[in-house]
């Protein structure tokens, strides 16, 4: 059973920082594609960021692209997100994802239970 717990979530002022990070088990993370999403309240859930399965590339939505990096770490099967810059509009539910190829359009199979991410003004 594939499993997704991330961690790192939280309160942060406006022009702060975050690093999420999503541990992943039962499946063989050094082949997958991974990625994050965010859902915000009474908005459409929408893509935030991936990486292919070797880190060579990265995908990122235009409204965080500069201010987050999505990296992982195939030796902790961990995947990491670092938002920088943060703003109010980024507060949501992030939620990571694992899947087979990357990128905005991908379908990916795995997701997280999500952690809160608030921004105050």
């Amino acid at each position: 059973q594939v499993q997704l717990v991330e961690s790192g979530g939280g309160l942060v002022q406006t022009g702060g920082s975050l690093r999420l990070s999503c541990v992943v088990s039962g499946r063989t993370f050094a082949r997958s594609a991974l990625g994050w999403f965010r859902q915000a309240p009474g908005k459409e859930r929408e893509f935030v960021a991936s990486i292919n399965w070797s880190g060579f590339s990265t995908y990122y939505a235009d409204s965080v692209k500069g201010r987050f990096t999505i990296s992982r770490d195939d030796a902790e099967n961990t995947q990491y997100l670092q938002m920088n810059g943060l703003k109010p509009e980024d507060t949501a539910v992030y939620y990571c994802v694992v899947g087979d190829v990357a990128g905005p359009k991908a379908d990916y199979r795995y997701w997280g239970q999500g952690t809160q991410v608030t921004v105050s003004s």
